[in-house]
């Protein structure tokens, strides 16, 4: 099965969505209609999530490539709450403001909060509006209703790799777990709550498991040592905090995969917060939420990470943001990635390659601008 065509945008949207001001019905029916009209006229139907995807896109005009980064988002439906919607709305006019525009968009994971069918159309929807060309994640909060079947039927393909601009991108489903409901006898929406519940212990770890691990290896078999690899994941590709799901269980074995690489690049979500790691050649970087911020875990952040503070807890969109990753190839022995963490009500965060190279010695970013509360 190949992966969906990029979603393209219907209309560029003229101006910022102001925070939290309330959606008027033109906006929603607009919306809503373009999830419903999509979903009637999609013909997807859910495939092997290993089969291999490589999809070769126009290359950039430059020595590398930018792409922009957006997730987390966990929209509900309007009659829940729509404060997550609005600021989904918001980050695709941020992103549509871009110029120039970057070469394609990631979605990070977690559109929905409990992956019920209207949120992921709904989402879908808002996501069409982009006007570069669009690569899909999967968290979660998207999965675990049906086990992505919506999802999939949406968006294709959860596991899929493709090449632009002379770097090799790899799209990993990092939230598998072992079945631990059907012995408990949960249904679909226990077993959602179960596993949108962070700090449940009563499920499994995250992993990708040796099925996607050997697909892996398959994509990667062909590669040259110097190509540049980027790795798009939801959960974090180390183990970062196993008793809230902050981590994957067999990531040391997918590092293994990558260690012949002189350079590799991870860009995840799913913690909701600015990260930065290393471990050898693999350069690790977290990129903020739309929908809240979340606080540093108690133990294991990574050294290198530049925290953000506190946010300010009468601004609900403090701490949230997008990012953009800008992918440099000049055969740079410092790596690959500068990634910019675009937080909203602050100043940018920019973590430099360099900064990671050096395991903190050279260009270590600027710390936050606002203090703690």
């Amino acid at each position: 099965m190949q992966a969906r065509a990029p979603m393209r945008a219907h209309a560029a949207q003229a101006a910022f969505h102001p925070g939290l001001a309330p959606i008027d019905r033109r906006t929603f029916a607009k919306v809503v209609g373009a999830a419903l009209a999509g979903a009637a006229a999609s013909a997807l139907a859910p495939a092997s999530a290993f089969q291999p995807v490589c999809v070769a896109l126009p290359g950039a005009p430059r020595a590398g490539l930018r792409f922009a980064y957006l997730g987390d988002t966990h929209i509900l439906a309007r009659a829940v709450n729509e404060r997550f919607v609005k600021a989904l709305l918001r980050a695709v006019d941020e992103v549509n403001a871009m110029d120039p525009q970057p070469d394609f968009v990631v979605f990070g994971g977690d559109l929905a909060q409990l992956g019920a069918p209207e949120e992921l159309e709904l989402g879908a929807a808002i996501l069409r509006e982009l006007k570069a060309p669009l690569r899909m994640v999967v968290g979660e909060h998207d999965w675990y209703r049906d086990l992505g079947e919506h999802w999939r039927g949406l968006f294709g393909p959860d596991v899929y790799a493709f090449d632009q601009g002379g770097v090799h991108f790899v799209v990993l489903n990092s939230i598998l777990q072992d079945d631990f409901w059907s012995a408990r006898g949960l249904d679909a929406d226990e077993r959602m709550q179960t596993v949108a519940s962070i700090g449940d212990r009563t499920q499994n770890r995250f992993r990708l498991g040796a099925e996607q691990r050997a697909w892996l290896a398959a994509d990667l078999a062909p590669l040259a040592p110097a190509t540049p690899v980027v790795v798009l994941t939801h959960a974090p590709l180390y183990r970062l905090y196993e008793p809230w799901n902050l981590a994957i269980a067999d990531a040391a074995e997918v590092h293994a995969l990558l260690a012949r690489f002189d350079h590799v690049a991870v860009v995840h979500g799913h913690a909701h917060q600015v990260l930065a790691h290393r471990i050898g050649n693999i350069h690790f970087h977290g990129l903020p939420a739309t929908a809240w911020p979340m606080p540093y875990a108690p133990e294991g952040v990574p050294e290198l990470t530049v925290a953000m503070n506190r946010p300010n807890p009468f601004n609900p969109l403090d701490g949230c943001g997008v990012g953009h990753v800008d992918v440099l190839t000049d055969r740079d022995p410092r790596g690959i990635v500068d990634a910019t963490h675009r937080l909203w009500n602050r100043e940018p965060l920019v973590v430099r390659r360099s900064y990671l190279a050096s395991n903190g010695r050279e260009d270590r970013p600027t710390a936050p601008n606002l203090p703690s509360y």
